[in-house]
């Protein structure tokens, strides 16, 4: 498929966004995020089935072309197209190669403005890359260390699922205790949500883990890590 062909392709799939997007879906989904999120308004399922029909035309093409019609969704903004496009790169999951690590670090650096958007990319994309090539732990943990709260966030949540099934828990450790002092709420909740995951295959280490730090860490995150405790162990780590 040529250049042309692959242009007009994500012409199409904009232009099939802008013919379903709700206003009364937008101003509802913006309630959901404090920072302004630039989106069309519509059902996460119907902009991830726009972008499955499509994806049929372009599955066979280079996959170096595919991320390229991915980082043009992405500098859009749109939040939808942000979804189209991670969705898109873990359709690729069999093809991952280790230098596409970088690319996933660009976009979360570059244009990641939202936490359903990190999260998107984070859980699925970056986490099955990981999980292919973990010698990239290291760098998660340098994510924990940006400036930038989306970064951060991202070294948190794209261990949700690995961490769900019982692996990498020295990592989660080390990634809840370089965010541990975070004053940013939603890097606070990512690597609380990551502590909840991981309680479920390794309860007593995560409880353990929680009453260590719970008067250092703050009140949201140690809410998120003990969610999903038994009610005495969840009383033992609130009480002060």
């Amino acid at each position: 498929m040529a250049r042309p062909e692959m242009e007009l392709i994500l012409n199409q799939v904009k232009q099939e966004l802008r013919q379903n997007a709700d206003e009364k879906l937008k101003k509802s989904g913006a309630r959901f995020f404090k920072e302004d999120v630039k989106m069309y308004g519509m059902k996460t399922a119907l902009g991830l089935q726009i972008g499955k029909k499509y994806w049929q035309k372009i599955k066979d093409q280079n996959k170096s072309a595919i991320f390229a019609l991915c980082e043009e969704l992405w500098k859009s903004g749109y939040m939808e197209e942000s979804f189209i496009a991670s969705n898109w790169a873990y359709c690729l999951r069999e093809r991952y190669e280790e230098k596409d690590f970088a690319i996933f670090e660009k976009w979360i650096k570059n244009y990641v403005s939202n936490w359903a958007s990190c999260d998107t990319l984070c859980n699925h994309t970056v986490g099955i890359f990981i999980e292919k090539y973990p010698k990239y732990l290291t760098n998660l943990k340098k994510w924990a260390k940006s400036k930038n709260r989306w970064v951060k966030r991202a070294s948190a949540v794209t261990l949700i699922i690995p961490a769900r099934q019982g692996k990498f828990l020295t990592d989660v450790f080390d990634i809840a205790n370089l965010l541990l002092l975070d004053e940013d709420d939603l890097v606070q909740k990512g690597y609380g949500w990551l502590l909840k995951t991981a309680s479920q295959a390794h309860q007593t280490e995560v409880f353990n883990f929680v009453m260590k730090n719970k008067n250092k860490m703050s009140r949201t995150a140690l809410r998120y890590a003990i969610e999903k405790m038994p009610p005495d162990l969840r009383a033992k780590a609130m009480a002060k």
